[in-house]
Order: C-alpha cells, then structure tokens, then sequence
C-alpha cells in the first residue's frame, strides 16, 4: 500500500533572497516528496513516512550546508537513515538535514529516508507543510513550499468512509416541503396565519427611542435587500403597512413578532429581544431576496412568542495560531447574530502568537504577532503551523491595532454580542514571554534593571524540563514572580481601557488555564523559594491555586469575573500511585465561570462537564465530543481538519443533548460506534447541577486554517445546530423515555432541519453579507438493482453528473433519478452560487 503526496520542487535557483545569501551557497534544484507508507506501523499507533529528495539540477547536491524546516501535525521520532536524520525543534517544528551517509546527491540521482510518526495519518493535514530551506541558517525565498499535491489515500489498515457509507448517513433525510415559516433556531412558539405582509424601500420602521441602535440595524439591511436603507421614525405610526419596534414588559432576550398583511409589530423590553426579533423577521426573507435586489419582499403571516434557552450562546475563534483578517471577523460577526449567539470569546493569544495590541506593552505584537526564521524567538516567533520563513504574512503572521479593536468590539456591541478577550495563562504564554524577553533585554542593554524585570514572565535560571500537548518546551510562565501578576494587572487595565473607549460590555475575562503539563516549575529556584517561604504551598501543584487566587482578585477588584478552561476547577492528586485530575471543591464557590470540553469517550472523563457543574462551577459546555467544529467532517483523506477530538459532521452539533448528552453520544474519538458500557458508574447532571449550566459553545481552533474560506469551510453548516440547541427548547426525543419513539422522534426532526438547510439557510448564505464559503457535502453513491443512486445530506441541493469522464458542471446533467451506467459516473452536488463539493466517481 501506498499514500503519495507530492511536495513540489522547491527550486533553489533563487534571485531573489529573503536575507543575504552567502556566496558560496550552491543553486541546486532538488525536489522533495512526502508518502505515507502505512499506518498502524508494526501494529502499533504509528504511521511509516518517507521522504525522498531527487536532485534535477545539472550539478551535485551538496553533503553539508543546508538543513530543510517544516511543520508537521504528527510527532515525528528523531530518526537517522541514509545519511539524513530528522529531529524536533520546538512546538510543531521539525528539521531535516545532512549526517554522514549517502549525500551529496549527483544529478539525477535520489535519497530516502523513512522516520515513523508519533498516531494516525487520516488526511493532507498529517503531512509535512511550509516547508523551507536554508544555506548556512540563512533562508531563502522562494524555498517555501509552493504547494501540496496528495495522490489517492490507499490504506488499507484504515477503514476510511466510502460513498455508500455517505449514502446510509444522508437516507435519513429525504425532501419535503417547507410550508411554514421555518426559522434557525426554532422559536419557542410559532403560529402561521393566512395572507403576508409586504415590505419595500419605503417601509417606514416606527420605533420606540429606546430602541435607536436596533432600528437603525434593521435600516441598514435595507442596503443589502433594496439597495437602500429603510427609513426610520420615532413618531407614532400614521398608517398601515410599517414596522414597529415596541417597547413591553418581556425580560432579557425575550421578544415577540407579528406578522399580519397590514404590518409587523416586534415587541420586547431589551434592546436584545427586539433584535432577536429582528433576525426572526430576516429568517422569513427568501434567499433569492439576498442576490437579487426587488422591489418588494413578501413575509407570511405569523404570531412568534420566544424566548431563548441558554443566556449564554457563544462561538469561541482562535486568532492565535492562525490570525483572521479585521473584516473576516465582522463577517463572523454577522453570522453569529442571524443565527442568535451572544458571545463571542475571541483566543487572541497563545504560545503561536499575539494578535491585539495592548498600549503598555508594543513588543507584544511587534514580536508575537510574527513568525518566521530565525528561529530564536527575539524578534518573532517560530514559523508554527505551516508559517514558513517569512514574517509578515496572514495567516501565520498579523494582529489588530488598538482602533481595529475598537471598531470590531463597536461592531459586535451593535449585534448584542459581547466579546470575551481570552488572555492565555499561565500555558499556552509562549508569544507573552518571549516578547516580555524582548522588553527585558532592551532595557538592560540600558542598565535598567529594574524596568527591566518588572514585566519579566520567566524565571531566568528555571531548569524544569516538560513538553506541552503541542510539544513546546518553554511556554509557561513561572507563577511565583510578582512580574507576573503586574504584568497580568497592566494587561487587563489595557483591555479594560479599550473596551471603555468602545463602549462595549466586558463583564468577564478569560483567563486560560488549560495544559499545563508535568515537569513544569520543578526545576525553577524562585517557586522552590516561594514553596519554602509559603506555609499554604506544599509542592509544585500548590502553585496552581496559588496563581488562580491571585489572578481572580485582581479580575474582583476590576469588577470582572474570572472565567477559565477546566482544569481551573480540577486538582491534581495520586490514586494508586499515578497522577489524577479531580475536581477541586476548594474553588467551586469562587464564582468561577468554566469552559469544559473533555468528554470524550474512552478518555474517564466522559461524565467531567456534569461532575463540575454538579460541584457548584458555573460551566459552558464546549463539548469536544460534537462542539469542535476544527475537526475533521468525516474519515475521509480528503477532508481538512484535525481528527484527535474525533470527526464532526453538520448532524453532530444538532443532536447533542445538553442535560443528559450521554443518551445521544453515538462515537468514540476514533469515529466508531460508542458501547453500550460506555457510561456506566459516570455522574449523572443533577438539578442542582442544571442550574449551573450557563451556556453552549462551539469552538473553531485554527491550527489548520490558512485563509477566510478555511475558517467559513469549518464552521458551515456546523453552527446551525449549536444555534438550534443553544436557543431551542429539547425536543421531544431529546427526553422520550421510550427509545424507539426517541429515535424516530429524532430522524423526523432531522429531517425538518436538513430540509430547513439545503432549501432555505445554504441557500441564503450563498450571498448574506457577501456569501461564506460553507462546505458542501459531496453525493453519496450506491449500486441498488442494478442501477446508481445518488443523494445529498441537505434536501433541495442539487446534483449534476458526467458519464464522459469529464468534471461535472453546472451545465451538466442534473440528477433525478436511478442512472442506468454502473461505471464511469463523476457526480457533485452544486450551490445556488455555483460552488460545488468535491467529486465523487463511481
């Protein structure tokens, strides 16, 4: 068996180089291929890799002088065959270079070398990627690597999903019509009446003054619907045929929405519940009133009482591995409101880089905003994620000015979603402290040693050893250094500052607190100096209550809630001998607000987001298990993403169960079948517990996103199900105690909400605020009597095929039934924009 992918030539002969290039680095041509020869290798949780270097220049390949950088998703072993060794740098960095052996390469001639990986190679985003070379640790442009071509996955030790696999999970779903209002998320109670109301450019919208910003929103959309906005009146309306927006005695988010032939009167006592009123109004629009610009728009008829179900309804972006444009994120923004969420926690910080910049401290984003070589961290970071040599490129490189800032939280503040800031600590701080470094630097070459090490993150003489998740070796701060703390209080007044001159809600921030991993702090002489001096302090694990107690009164004394990822509720203690996570009832009543996403199966702490809530933290249930929406859609070799957390397809976030998920839980983190065992002697939600669940949240890492349509591709259609369950009462088979009638129960609700998807919301966000790039889900294929069936996971998308062998078109056939030709059919399911899925051939 054999798995190809092809890294194009990186071709040496170079005008044009990055830094000076030494005069006597030779320009040789080589290029460079990347296979997967097999996973499970030697029956055990490796792969096999090998890369093999072919010299198509005219001259030899020099034996020594260079060494070719890349970063790679799976951990390499440091190996040595053939003359070349392959060795970890830091983070997801690796190196390959020249030992004794087979180099240099005459022309034409070629070099293997095999290395094993540390798990499963299921897809392009296992392979080696920004790859680059340098002469004598000087790079040179152009060594990037152009591209990644990746031949037909072939594994046979990996049952990938076939296309009548995709025809079984999509049979569930067959098309119906949608005779209601259909609206994502559902609403608490909707009614259709007979008739419609027409609305144009000149519909006036009547408010009430208190509800200024949000007549003004509704305004606006005319632009995008008419090509105009809507006028706006604060006088009583003197005729029929308006919009009124009416101030009652509804509470929070609550609103209410008329619809009748004469006008629409949406009624609320927050501004928030008149603008959810709003985007249900919007929801009714037909798609096509998005593309084309009418004259008139008709809505049906409709009484709308709702109200939502979680106060929290949240998507959490990482900007720091890999940074997203100012305008991309208010394109978030926008979509997040259609569908009704509220918070925003934006992970702007992390060991890969800094992305807003805080007044006190420029060399948190002159630095740590940029990656690129050299590799030394004193003025930018490594090239992480595929970054390559250069600085200065999105994604890997990048950050928002203070007044982006601004206008992005102004932005939000307007669609009655808060952003909650997420300063990474006392982990994932490695952009922090190498920037502090820079700063501390810069002043002792001054002689001011004070100045100097007030912001200081790092016991300079730490001697601990430890290696990160993400296989960094030097990423925590040392928590025993007052800098810290004043470093974190400056950090926080920044934030504060912006979010004043925004007039934007911060109620709470993030504090981090997840993967900090053994080893760390053991080797440091000031905590060992602080354990000593502390009677409260026992060992290094001390130290992390220690750090929490002290962020939390500074975050207290600002007014501010702290909230945290898990292990901030979770204390680590010996159970037989070996090092567990429990939770922690010493900080259960601190007012802790947590973010829990370990509930994977397999892992023991499948029951950990009910045992916290149970133990009287307030949790936000950011599920890895169907909420990370970085993750891999299917098992497939042609699907992007990361697949630890297993595979989460658009299905997955729509039928999680917030009290009780376990009922509903269908696979392991290897993608197969959960057991029926699965759950026994786990901790049930109690009602006590029920009132500590604050919210939902689905969560998009970005360590392999590299554009805008990376981060869209992920996110859609996957977020309308968080938008259903963090809105939406359960439905009715979510506490049917009979499973039969649950389960059917289920595949009717399924089936209303694909239909609602392909005919109406796909459809819609092919051109709402200039269109996203959502994925779409190729055919599923099958031989039945005979003859091929086609079909598609959203009812109302459409299907064209070729028999010619040719790539399927818009222009070609459309699919209406069985097709006779069992061989040689390439089929796509297409958009009402022309995009399509990738090919499925038979």
């Amino acid at each position: 068996m054999k798995l190809a992918f092809l890294i194009l030539s990186l071709v040496l002969a170079i005008s044009s180089p990055v830094v000076a290039q030494p005069k006597t680095s030779p320009l040789v041509p080589i290029e460079l291929e990347w296979t997967l020869l097999t996973n499970n290798f030697n029956q055990e949780f490796n792969a096999l890799n090998q890369l093999k270097l072919t010299n198509i220049g005219k001259t030899a390949f020099p034996a020594t002088g260079w060494t070719i950088y890349f970063s790679c998703s799976r951990e390499a072993v440091p190996t040595s065959s053939n003359g070349l060794r392959i060795e970890h740098v830091n983070g997801d960095l690796y190196r390959l270079f020249p030992v004794e052996g087979a180099l240099p390469l005459k022309r034409g001639n070629a070099v293997s070398f095999q290395y094993p990986t540390i798990g499963h190679s299921l897809n392009h985003s296992a392979a080696p990627n920004g790859i680059y070379l340098v002469w004598d640790k000087e790079p040179m442009k152009g060594y990037n690597l152009a591209g990644i071509k990746h031949g037909r996955f072939s594994d046979t030790t990996i049952n990938y999903i076939t296309h009548e696999d995709l025809y079984v999970k999509y049979a569930s779903a067959t098309l119906q019509s949608i005779n209601t209002p259909a609206i994502i998320p559902s609403p608490l109670s909707m009614i259709a009446g007979n008739g419609s109301f027409s609305f144009d450019a000149q519909t006036t919208i009547f408010t009430d003054p208190t509800f200024g910003s949000e007549a003004n929103y509704l305004s606006q959309q005319g632009i995008h619907l008419f090509g105009k906005a809507l006028p706006v009146s604060s006088a009583s309306p003197d005729s029929k045929g308006a919009i009124q927006l009416k101030k009652n005695n509804l509470s929070g988010e609550a609103y209410e929405l008329s619809v009748q032939p004469d006008g629409v009167i949406i009624s609320a006592g927050t501004g928030a519940g008149i603008f959810y009123g709003i985007q249900s109004l919007q929801a009714m629009i037909p798609a096509v009133q998005w593309k084309n610009k009418a004259g008139s728009i008709q809505v049906q008829s409709v009484e709308i009482k709702d109200a939502p179900r979680f106060g929290f309804r949240s998507l959490m972006i990482d900007i720091a591995r890999n940074f997203q444009p100012k305008q991309e994120l208010l394109r978030m923004l926008d979509l997040m409101s259609i569908y009704k969420l509220n918070a925003l926690h934006l992970h702007f910080n992390d060991d890969e880089g800094w992305r807003i910049e805080m007044p006190s401290f420029p060399e948190l984003t002159a630095i740590g905003s940029q990656r690129g070589h050299p590799l030394d961290s004193k003025n930018n970071l490594p090239p992480s994620y595929g970054a390559g040599p250069e600085t200065g490129k999105l994604s890997a490189s990048g950050f928002y000015s203070r007044a982006d800032f601004i206008d992005i939280l102004r932005y939000a503040k307007a669609r009655h979603i808060q952003i909650i800031p997420e300063i990474e600590t006392p982990g994932h701080a490695r952009a922090a402290i190498k920037s502090m470094d820079a700063r501390y630097r810069k002043f002792m070459a001054e002689g001011n040693k004070a100045e100097a090490l007030k912001y200081l993150l790092r016991d300079t003489m730490d001697q601990s050893k430890y290696s990160t998740a993400q296989a960094w070796t030097d990423n925590v701060m040392c928590v025993a250094l007052p800098s810290v703390y004043t470093f974190i209080e400056q950090v926080v007044d920044d934030i504060r500052g912006i979010y004043k001159e925004a007039d934007a809600p911060l109620t709470t921030i993030h504090m981090g607190g997840d993967e900090v991993p053994a080893g760390v702090w053991e080797g440091s002489p000031e905590c060992k100096a602080l354990i000593e001096k502390d009677p409260t302090l026992e060992n290094v694990d001390d130290l992390w209550y220690y750090y929490f107690t002290k962020v939390q009164k500074i975050l207290e004394k600002r007014g501010l809630e702290l909230s945290g990822w898990e292990e901030v509720g979770m204390r680590k203690t010996k159970l037989q001998g070996q090092s567990k996570l429990i939770v922690n009832p010493r900080l259960a009543n601190e007012g802790y607000r947590l973010h829990v996403w370990n509930n994977m199966v397999g892992w023991g702490n499948e029951d950990l987001p009910y045992r916290l809530a149970n133990a009287g933290y307030k949790v936000i249930l950011s599920p890895v298990s169907n909420y990370y929406f970085d993750m891999s859609y299917l098992r497939s070799p042609d699907e992007p993403g990361y697949y630890w957390g297993g595979f989460t397809d658009a299905d997955k976030p729509f039928y999680f169960i917030p009290y009780d998920y376990f009922r509903n839980t269908k696979e392991d983190a290897a993608g197969n079948p959960v057991k029926a065992d699965a759950f026994v002697g786990k901790d049930r939600l109690t009602d006590f517990g029920k009132s500590n669940i604050v919210g939902l949240q689905g969560l998009i890492w970005s360590e392999t996103l590299r554009s805008e349509a990376n981060l869209e591709y992920m996110i859609l259609p996957k977020l309308l199900g968080l938008s259903e369950r963090a809105w939406s009462k359960d439905p009715e088979w979510a506490t049917s105690a009979d499973p039969a009638k649950a389960a059917e129960g289920y595949a009717a609700d399924w089936n209303r909400f694909a239909n609602q998807v392909g005919q109406q919301e796909l459809p819609k966000l092919d051109y709402y605020a200039g269109g996203f790039a959502y994925r779409v889900p190729p055919p599923g294929m099958k031989i039945e009597n005979g003859k091929l069936l086609l079909n598609v996971q959203f009812p109302g998308m459409k299907i064209r095929y070729t028999t010619d062998g040719s790539e399927p078109t818009e222009k070609s056939m459309e699919y209406t039934g069985p097709i006779e030709i069992q061989k040689g059919v390439k089929a796509k399911v297409f958009t009402s924009s022309g995009r399509s899925s990738r090919t499925s051939s038979w």
